[in-house]
């Protein structure tokens, strides 16, 4: 941690002797600002401001707690009452730290859970300073380890399971994981690249649903396809140029429903490696869903056929 009383040497004059400007130096700035213009001149090109050096000093002032990009081993970030209870309340989950505001420590204390570490009693703003001022985390933050993630061959072939193709969103991802949570799925397959992290924005989004719903990061999302196929699951894909619509689909336990990004839909080989390509008819004047709530419609009309719900 930067200690805030040190200052680098040659900052503060000694005691009793004034401060005087670096006249010496000034001089040198304003040689060498001649020179770089006048070089300018010579090769027909403008001086430009370097602005790698602002770069720099925005990514040294991130939030110590932002994850950098692709960072799967580095720390989670949790906040938001439903977020961090439940992972409080999940034996898996290795905490770090857990910062809490007056207020959320009392409801924490009044819910009688047991804590996996002594919270710290912090003012909102700290963590304002920690999660963005946009954040709604409700006094509450928390610093874990990531959750295990199963392999492939571990999954059990039952129910409904979901898997995304390339979705990038967080706010859709965690939604699809509240989906996934409140209807049972037995996991969700996801690609390692092109895919958010488990951690912040998402985990809020999810409500809780991290703790609830194994997710399986995958390398190669067709062979993970081929892998379920060879447990017997059936792979339908969604897109809105399906072949068929998925009511007219004789589905059976176990599924996979497969869904793609917006815009871009299922790519060449998760679409052919899918048994069936179906798409969701829509009475309405709109034909096409968020791909989150196209996922909660998916999910009712296959659970409901399957003998999942009534």
């Amino acid at each position: 941690m930067r200690n805030r009383n040190f200052e680098p040497r040659g900052s503060r004059p000694p005691p009793g002797r004034p401060h005087r400007p670096d006249q010496r130096a000034d001089k040198r700035q304003e040689k060498g600002h001649e020179q770089g213009h006048a070089k300018g001149q010579q090769t027909g090109k403008e001086n430009r401001p370097d602005t790698r050096s602002g770069e720099r000093q925005h990514r040294a002032g991130r939030p110590r707690w932002q994850s950098g990009p692709r960072d799967r081993d580095g720390p989670v970030i949790l906040y938001g009452w439903h977020s961090v209870k439940a992972a409080i309340e999940n034996p898996e989950r290795r905490f770090h730290r857990l910062l809490a505001t007056e207020n959320a420590l009392r409801r924490l204390t009044e819910d009688r859970l047991t804590l996996p570490v002594e919270p710290q009693l912090v003012r909102q703003d700290t963590i304002e300073a920690l999660v963005g001022p946009e954040a709604v985390h409700q006094g509450l933050v928390a610093e874990t380890d990531p959750l295990p993630s199963p392999d492939i061959d571990d999954i059990v072939p039952a129910g409904v399971l979901l898997v995304l193709d390339q979705i990038t969103d967080p706010h859709n991802v965690g939604a699809i994981l509240r989906t996934a949570a409140a209807f049972g799925v037995t996991a969700i397959i996801t690609t390692a690249r092109h895919s958010p992290e488990a951690t912040g924005v998402l985990a809020k989004a999810a409500s809780g649903a991290l703790e609830y719903v194994p997710i399986v990061t995958v390398p190669n999302l067709a062979r993970a396809l081929n892998a379920l196929k060879d447990k017997f699951v059936q792979v339908v894909g969604l897109d809105s140029s399906g072949d068929t619509v998925l009511t007219a689909i004789p589905l059976s336990d176990p599924v996979a429903l497969v869904l793609g990004a917006e815009g871009k839909g299922l790519r060449h080989l998760t679409r052919n490696t899918c048994d069936f390509v179906a798409r969701l008819d829509l009475p309405g004047r709109i034909k096409s869903l968020n791909v989150s709530n196209a996922t909660a419609l998916a999910l009712y009309m296959t659970s409901a056929r399957i003998g999942r719900v009534s």
